[in-house]
Formats: C-alpha cells, structure tokens, sequence
C-alpha cells in the first residue's frame, strides 16, 4: 500500500535570467556525442523558456569540416528530433545566432582564427566587449593542451573593466588520478581564479538530488535522527541497463569507478553526510560538501582487498574499440566510513554498474531497528527506510510500519511517498538546463570546486592503484553484478 501525500498539480516556472552584456558560448568538441546530446537540446530549451542572455551567439568549435551553413544544418536536425513544442520563428532566431569555426584542437594557430571570431562579433555586432564561455565538451584527454591553447592565444583573459566575465565548463572526470587532477589544477590556476571555473557533475544538477537538502534542513523530525545512533547504514546505487554502446574507446580509458564513483556517488555520500551550511550559498554548501570528502577514511591494502569489488559484465571484451584482453571494469561496490562525530562508525555502501538488472539511481538510509515491547512480538525484523530516488520516477519514500487489522499484534510495512511526476504537471528541469543557466548567472554551487575534486580524488586513488591485485570478476547482463562479491 501506497500512502501519498498529495496537493493539486503544480507548474515549474521559469525564472528569468537579464544578463545585459552580450554573451558568446564556444562549445569545444560541438559536433561530438555530449553537444549532440545533452547541450544544443538543452541550450534550445533555455532560449525558447526565455533563459538566455539578451544579446547572445553560440560558437562551434571542431575538428569536422563544417561551415556555419552546415553546422546550422546539424543542429535544426536535433532540435526538430526533440517532441517539445517550439515555433519556426524560435528555430529560425535560434540557428541565425549559431556561427562555426573548425580547428584543431592541438593547433594554436586554431585558437587565433577562434580569437579572431570573438573580436569580429564584438566589433561588428555586439558592439561592446562580451561575456565569454568555453565549454570542454570534449574527452579528458584534451583539457590540458586546450587549456595552454587558451592561455597562449589570450583567450582567457576577461575584459577590462567591470564588464565582461570569462568562464570555463570542464566535464568530468577531471583527471584520472590524484596527481593528474593537481596538474591540470595547476594550469587551471594559471588561467582562471576559483570563481571563473565551473566543474561540470550534472548529477548535482537533478532536482531529486538538490531535494536532499530541502529535506535535510527543512524537516527537523529527520534531522534529529540524522547519525549514528540512529542509522545503521547508507547504500548507494547507481545502476544502468546498457552497457557502454559506442562509447568503448572512451570508457576504456577511464572505466566505472572514474566514470561515475569519484565523482557522481560521492558528490551525492557528500550531500546525505554533509553539516548545516548556515547559508545557501555557493561557497557554504561547496565548504561542507568539502569537509564530509576530507574526513573519509582512507583505505588500506587490507581494505580494498576484503571491501571492494570490481567486474566486467559478460560481452564487454567485444564492444567496439574495446580491447580482447581488457581489465576494466565495469561495476563496482565498495564501503566507506566518514570519521566525524555524526557518521563514526556507520558504513557507506556505493555500487554502480552497466548492464545490470535495472536502471535504478537511489540512495537508502537504513534506520537501526528499534529494542521495544513489540521487538519481541514481530515475527520480522522491522526497520524504518528513507528512499531517495534520483532516478528514473524522482522522489521520497519512507518504510514504516504499522499493525495489521485483527486481534494479534501483527505488523506490515507500508509506503509513504512523494512523487515528482505526481506532483508538477510539467516536466522537471534538465539536468544540463540548470548546469547551464547556472553558469550563465555564476552560480557554482552546483559544480565541485577544487578542493572537493582533491579530496575524492584523494580517497579514490589508491583503490585504483590497489586493484591490480585484485581479481575482475564477470557478471551476467541484467543481473545484479558479480554473483561472488
């Protein structure tokens, strides 16, 4: 039974974004799979929603030969595929404002046609200086040549006065271990202060996710239980039924745990663990968010040889561009313990994996059972459970229990849940929507700052220089993961 709180359908409106300084967006790796994707839909849906700068021009930046022409063309076939209603005259302004300027991404005479573009539409159409803003949307193997390109073609540096911002949007994952993530820090730092780079997690971005602190610190019922004395354990899961599709080159390169586990699953350890931040501000939560990573136990040999796993789903040797003899894995499961005076002691459980039985991102609080007169009467064990489910029907459920009609004392377990797509009658927010009108406004509370990358990646490096000597185990498709684990 399904207990459900339920009030008359709400809408999600629009907040409107004035940014009166013309704004030029150059998209790194415009042609590939993340622009095709997630960005030129997402960039679409905010101009159509009234999102957008006033004064505004999108720039392709790839190695395809394509002319603006073109490239105009690539993208109405995207926008045309999407079922969210638009008018002509939308598509027609939205595609006259996007130019193309192929290049390099190793060349720096590239970046000098590109600076060349930027002056050209200040000057001839702006009329005045411009915001600007470089998106990485391109694999990691590129951000540090594009970086020094940057620097070297004077790119990145902001206008003179007080108009005028220059930022930069980096996916994940940012590096692949502790010390390439403090080298690209390091030319980052050479470019751009703290507050102009916005590390990409578009996890943090899902409203589901953004609900744990509304929940947190706006319900004092569950924040007084929310410890030691009161949880038993947390699990998080992030499973997915396909598996790596054409994506093969890409994820052998980086595999689950940098795909997902450094940053996804403890960004979201992060926000069920994190303190009060006082304020909602940027640089409060991200400040919490920082502590809750620094203060995760290291692990030791022993640790990850007896509290880790890791496997292959059957199949994924013959995926596309993946090696015959491959050792990357594609699932996961490890326990974490947080050491401050709210968590000690109680484990965080994380798992992900491809081509598991489900598509299923949720994350359970377990709650201790409870030593009371009707401990001793329950045929089972009965212990309360809070379910965030970030994804797919977004929303809250608690198990409690209550007795059953009749003249024993008997209990049953019911549901009281709250659901996204019950409650608003209009679609949630993309996740990249909100990356995006975030960075456009300056809003980092959304994107992991420098000291939150160094503390996961601190954590997790030495699970991926301790798992050679582990074994990879195989899974099944649509199973559970590793039988053995």
């Amino acid at each position: 039974m399904t207990l459900s709180v339920k009030n008359s359908p709400a809408e999600v409106r629009p907040t409107p974004l004035i940014t009166p300084t013309p704004t030029a967006l150059v998209i790194f790796g415009a042609t590939g799979d993340l622009s095709r994707r997630k960005l030129l839909p997402a960039l679409f849906d905010l101009y159509r929603q009234g999102h957008f700068p006033t004064t505004w021009r999108i720039i392709g930046f790839s190695r395809d030969q394509y002319t603006t022409a073109s490239f105009r063309q690539f993208v109405e076939k995207i926008i045309t595929a999407r079922p969210e209603k638009h008018t002509a005259s939308q598509r027609a302004d939205f595609l006259q404002k996007i130019t193309y300027q192929p290049g390099q991404f190793e060349q720096g005479q590239s970046y000098l046609a590109l600076s060349e573009e930027l002056i050209r539409l200040e000057t001839q159409e702006f009329g005045s200086c411009s915001n600007k803003l470089f998106y990485l949307a391109v694999p990691p193997t590129y951000y540090e040549v594009i970086f020094q390109n940057l620097a070297h073609s004077g790119l990145s540096i902001p206008c003179a006065g007080a108009d005028g911002w220059t930022r930069v949007l980096v996916e994940k994952p940012f590096g692949k271990d502790l010390a390439t993530a403090q080298k690209l820090d390091q030319i980052l730092g050479l470019l751009f202060k703290e507050e102009q780079i916005f590390r990409v997690d578009h996890y943090l971005a899902k409203e589901a996710l953004q609900n744990i602190l509304a929940f947190r610190f706006a319900n004092s019922i569950f924040e007084l239980l929310w410890n030691n004395t009161n949880i038993a354990k947390v699990e998080i899961k992030f499973w997915e039924e396909l598996g790596v599709g054409e994506r093969g080159a890409f994820y052998e390169d980086i595999g689950a745990l940098r795909d997902v586990g450094q940053n996804h699953m403890l960004q979201m350890l992060a926000l069920i663990a994190m303190e009060d931040p006082g304020k909602l501000s940027a640089a409060a939560i991200r400040r919490k968010r920082t502590n809750v990573l620094k203060q995760l136990r290291p692990l030791t040999p022993a640790d990850i040889r007896h509290h880790t796993v890791r496997g292959q789903y059957e199949g994924y040797r013959a995926e596309t561009a993946v090696r015959a003899a491959s050792d990357t894995e594609t699932y996961f499961r490890f326990r974490a313990f947080v050491d401050n005076d709210r968590w000690q002691g109680v484990p965080f459980y994380l798992e992900s994996g491809k081509k598991m039985q489900e598509n299923k991102t949720e994350i359970a609080i377990y709650f201790r059972e409870s030593n009371t007169c009707l401990t001793q009467v329950a045929e089972e064990r009965h212990q309360n459970l809070l379910i965030f489910r970030i994804q797919p029907n977004e929303g809250i459920s608690l198990v409690f229990w209550a007795k059953k009609p009749g003249f024993a004392m008997d209990l049953e377990s019911k549901l009281l849940s709250f659901s996204y797509h019950d409650e608003y009658s209009l679609l949630l927010p993309d996740a990249y929507e909100r990356v995006l009108f975030d960075c456009f406004r300056g809003d980092q509370t959304l994107f992991t700052s420098t000291q939150e990358v160094k503390a996961a990646w601190k954590f997790i490096t030495p699970i991926l220089e301790q798992w050679h000597s582990s074994p990879l185990l195989t899974y099944q498709s649509s199973s559970r993961g590793p039988k053995n684990k």
